[in-house]
């Protein structure tokens, strides 16, 4: 594409908190789409390696903290300055989502992040319990301060690749399995009706599988954690306990798993780190693979999402949803590494750009599985090759987040009082035609692998044949 759309305008100033590989990734996205003020567009982060970038494109850089002491103080005249509506893009780590947002919508400022992020300290802290440190709680808060302060300026919660953009191939992808199954009833209009359509479909779960197959030029040095993305959003989040919507089908529960006493009930958490549970899954490049069950937000909130519920309130289907995670092979070997030292998160991290890696996709897309045509996997395809042209600073699993930012962007523009959002309530018509142009090849393919596929082998396994889809036969145990 050689002209790109302008999509809307920013009236008000622009604040991006953090500028890190999505930052760097995101900034020719804004100039590209949008009509804005540059004079008012600041970049906040504590490194400032990423000033030259910042400078190069006209936009002010201030190397700081964003803390739980100087959060308001720092942002309200950055977001005021010179009239207008403005918008806080949020794409740091250690700092809370939840505090900014509230702060934004204080002030009527638009709002968007990638992930519900704490202050520094959640992740790792050991007094704490497990249950205390899931997804699950950290998206409870964010569902409580809508309940307590509903509608105003719209704040997009979870808006990146995953969570995010997953959340509408799940609408796209149960719109395809309909048609070629058949199904005559009306394109679902409300969350109820989209769980009706899957629970009619005979969808049992969803996994949000992936697999990256960047390669590097040169090997992973030892003691060096190598990734395609950050490095600190990715052992944090792995560090956490493996987390996954818990589907009315299943019939078995494993023995470390831990439901939560208070809250929407979508989802379990099992008593390990998510980087350390492998599980069964299908991606259209890899074909079965074994992947990383590591939580993430769309785990729970696609699984609240879709929950259909009796008179009394008593969920009668849920589909189970989980991701299922195969990163690049240097990652994998990372992880490796870390695990095999207790833990202990190596002292260098370096994420691969666009110019170190050889070639290879990510491929990320939802497998939605257990119905009658058995499996369904729809996804973006996106190669670096495809990325290195169309946009500058970030590989292909960059693109992918940048971009689900680009489209939040401008749905937030076009509803801005929409109040608290989650990924699975936008309109995904509307983000995937933002998104698309940016996700390489998307498509649909139907597999007839299932867990139980070629099991069991040469030793004997606890597997539940009457039902392949059981998590009981995703699990690796």
């Amino acid at each position: 594409m050689t002209t790109w759309p302008v999509h809307a305008e920013i009236t008000g100033p622009i604040v991006m908190i953090g500028f890190g590989s999505i930052g760097k990734g995101t900034l020719p996205l804004i100039e590209r789409h949008f009509k804005f003020d540059k004079s008012r567009f600041v970049i906040i982060d504590p490194n400032d390696s990423g000033r030259e970038i910042a400078d190069r494109h006209g936009v002010s850089f201030l190397p700081m903290a964003i803390t739980r002491e100087n959060y308001r103080e720092i942002l309200r005249p950055h977001l005021t300055r010179g009239g207008g509506q403005g918008f806080c893009v949020n794409l740091s780590v250690d700092t809370s989502s939840l505090a900014i947002m509230e702060f934004c919508r204080e002030i009527g400022a638009l709002y968007i992040d990638t992930v519900v992020e704490p202050w520094p300290g959640f992740y790792f802290d050991k007094s704490a319990g497990p249950e205390a440190r899931t997804n699950y709680a950290l998206r409870e808060t964010v569902l409580e301060a809508r309940r307590k302060n509903p509608g105003g300026s719209t704040a997009v919660s979870c808006c990146g690749a995953n969570p995010g953009m997953v959340s509408w191939f799940v609408k796209q992808g149960l719109l395809n399995l309909a048609a070629d199954m058949g199904d005559k009833g009306a394109e679902p209009k409300s969350r109820a009706e989209w769980g009706a359509l899957a629970q009619r479909l005979g969808v049992k779960g969803v996994h949000i599988a992936e697999r990256d197959t960047q390669r590097a030029k040169h090997p992973k040095p030892q003691g060096v954690f190598v990734n395609t993305w950050s490095v600190e959003g990715f052992v944090s989040e792995g560090m956490q306990p493996a987390e996954l919507g818990w589907g009315t089908h299943e019939k078995w529960l494993p023995a470390n798993a831990s439901q939560h006493k208070a809250g929407c009930g979508a989802a379990i958490f099992l008593q390990q780190p998510g980087a350390n549970t492998r599980v069964r899954s299908w991606t259209p490049t890899a074909q079965a693979q074994y992947g990383f069950l590591v939580t993430h937000n769309e785990s729970i909130s696609i699984a609240d999402y879709f929950t259909v519920r009796d008179a009394d309130g008593k969920a009668v289907y849920r589909p189970t949803c989980h991701y299922a995670y195969h990163p690049a092979n240097d990652a994998v070997l990372s992880l490796h590494e870390m695990f095999g030292q207790g833990g202990r998160v190596q002292d260098k991290h370096h994420i691969l750009d666009e110019h170190e890696i050889v070639d290879g996709i990510d491929e990320l897309g939802v497998l939605l599985y257990g119905h009658g045509k058995n499996a369904y996997w729809y996804g973006s395809q996106l190669s670096v090759e495809e990325t290195r042209r169309i946009a500058p600073y970030q590989n292909a699993t960059g693109m992918q987040v940048t971009s689900a930012v680009l489209a939040g962007m401008v749905w937030a523009l076009e509803n801005p009082k929409a109040g608290i959002v989650e990924a699975d309530e936008l309109d995904f018509r509307r983000c995937l035609e933002v998104q698309t142009p940016y996700l390489g090849p998307v498509v649909g393919v139907y597999t007839d692998w299932t867990p139980l596929t070629d099991r069991p082998g040469f030793f004997p396994e606890d597997i539940d044949e009457s039902d392949p889809w059981q998590f009981r036969n995703v699990l690796v145990r």
